[in-house]
């Protein structure tokens, strides 16, 4: 058979073969955002920055009635985020995340609402200690969500073990929504990345009427290292003023089990203002005894301007 013939049964075969692939969905986005972020107490340099991530995601439906889609988060030069999703409907969706996203407790870490950031949302200058203990790794896990009924959601986690990582974590997470107006959160789970095993606890409510919405949040973190404990209350409200203006007053109180560290306590107010295609958003707050330390009081500011096409 000459060279001809090869090349023109190559291309046949291709065509048939791309002729039974199922049709996608194919869709493109890009987050648009300049931001301006500073603390007290420090010279961080040039505040200023924008977005430069680009998201692609493809959706298909497969003969067996599972939806997939397979989604690209482009950062800067890198990948920063990728999973793929394999809706099966009634049997829930299962997830494969490559990078990017976490586990179910730190997900649900804080809760409360805001209209722009978490009390320990700002950059505060020093190293703020985390409202959760840190969930398990962020890349390579399984996630999966199931509707148990109309107003129970269950969702979980697997983060595998592999380099580094001692053994494999699971989370678990209950979402209630059976009253009007009434968000119960509730999860837990391990973090086994390192030698000493981190255990988590995150409760959380949250109640909306009319234009205000009030959350409530307690996280709490065992510890295998002695005097390594934390435990954390979160407390948000958030104000609707118009369809366009929203507030919020967001508080944290980090509470550690060793005598040398002191309670660590923030509080934040934040604005969201929209007009046409573009929204205006900042964040002002303050930490006492930053990272436990009685002998650091930050504060820290973020101001946003996104624009939506």
């Amino acid at each position: 058979m000459n060279n001809l013939k090869k090349i023109g049964l190559t291309a046949l075969g291709t065509a048939l073969v791309a002729s039974s692939a199922h049709a996608a969905d194919i869709t493109m986005s890009a987050t648009s955002k300049i931001t301006f972020l500073g603390a007290d107490n420090g010279d961080d340099g040039n505040g200023w920055s924008m977005s430069d991530s680009i998201s692609f995601s493809t959706t298909g439906e497969m003969d067996n009635g599972f939806t997939i889609t397979h989604g690209i988060e482009l950062d800067g030069p890198a990948i920063d985020a990728n999973s793929i999703a394999i809706d099966t409907g009634d049997m829930g969706t299962l997830t494969f995340v490559g990078g990017g996203t976490t586990g179910v407790v730190t997900q649900w870490d804080d809760l409360t609402p805001n209209a722009n950031e978490e009390a320990n949302g700002v950059p505060y200058n020093g190293t703020a200690s985390a409202v959760d203990g840190g969930g398990a790794q962020t890349h390579n896990l399984f996630i999966y969500d199931y509707a148990i009924t109309d107003g129970i959601a269950l969702k979980a986690s697997y983060s595998p073990s592999g380099t580094g990582v001692i053994e494999g974590s699971t989370e678990y997470g209950v979402h209630f929504t059976g009253v009007e107006g009434l968000s119960i959160y509730a999860a837990m789970g391990e973090n086994n990345d390192a030698a000493q095993s981190i255990d988590n606890i995150n409760l959380a409510a949250i109640y909306t009427t009319g234009p205000m919405s009030i959350g409530f949040q307690v996280n709490e973190v065992d510890h295998a290292t002695s005097g390594s404990d934390r435990d954390a209350t979160i407390i948000g409200v958030s104000y609707a003023v118009s369809d366009d203006l929203s507030v919020s007053l967001n508080t944290s109180t980090v509470e550690h089990e060793s005598s040398t560290l002191d309670d660590q306590e923030a509080m934040a107010v934040s604005f969201s203002q929209t007009s046409g295609g573009m929204t205006i958003s900042g964040t002002y707050g303050n930490m006492d005894n930053v990272g436990g330390s009685g002998t650091v009081d930050n504060s820290a500011y973020e101001l946003n301007i996104a624009f939506a096409f």
